[in-house]
């Protein structure tokens, strides 16, 4: 068998309808595009968005850009904990201490040990770091992101002020 064989299945492969061809039969006159309007005229270019500035023209042509739904956490690792000495570890309590911007969403990493039980409650904590606590017979609670289950408000001045 060579390429030159090769067909496909008898009818596979229908040939298409043939519109605009007059009168007598289907698919004459407005040959299924409707009567006037842009979409009946062969005029509207690929990516053409109805007058609103096209994706391939929002999107920057170099460097890359800011995502303005990024979520920004501050990191605190096991080692910061522990110097610290809390027994109960919130983001108030480490903003009382001095580690924490007021209102910053905190992240527990896992960089350094625990020697004693500490209640954690952060917004987000990393896979060794929730091993090392709890193993330590420590506990982990979640925080609820302040802007819901959603995306995060966007920021940046292009989308301020609309």
């Amino acid at each position: 068998m060579h390429i030159h064989d090769l067909v496909p299945p008898p009818g596979s492969n229908r040939r298409p309808k043939r519109v605009g061809r007059g009168i007598g039969g289907k698919g004459g006159k407005t040959a299924g595009r409707g009567t006037k309007g842009q979409k009946a005229r062969d005029t509207i270019r690929a990516g053409f968005e109805g007058g609103q500035m096209p994706l391939q023209r929002r999107v920057p042509k170099l460097r890359g850009f800011t995502n303005p739904f990024r979520v920004e956490y501050q990191a605190i690792n096991l080692d910061v904990i522990e110097g610290t000495e809390l027994d109960e570890v919130t983001p108030e309590a480490l903003h009382a201490a001095g580690l924490l911007h007021k209102g910053a969403l905190v992240k527990v990493l896992g960089r350094g040990e625990v020697t004693r039980a500490v209640r954690v409650r952060a917004h987000a904590v990393s896979r060794s770091a929730e091993a090392a606590i709890t193993a330590r017979g420590g506990s982990v609670e979640l925080l609820p992101l302040p802007f819901g289950h959603g995306r995060p408000p966007s920021r940046g001045n292009a989308l301020m002020n609309r």
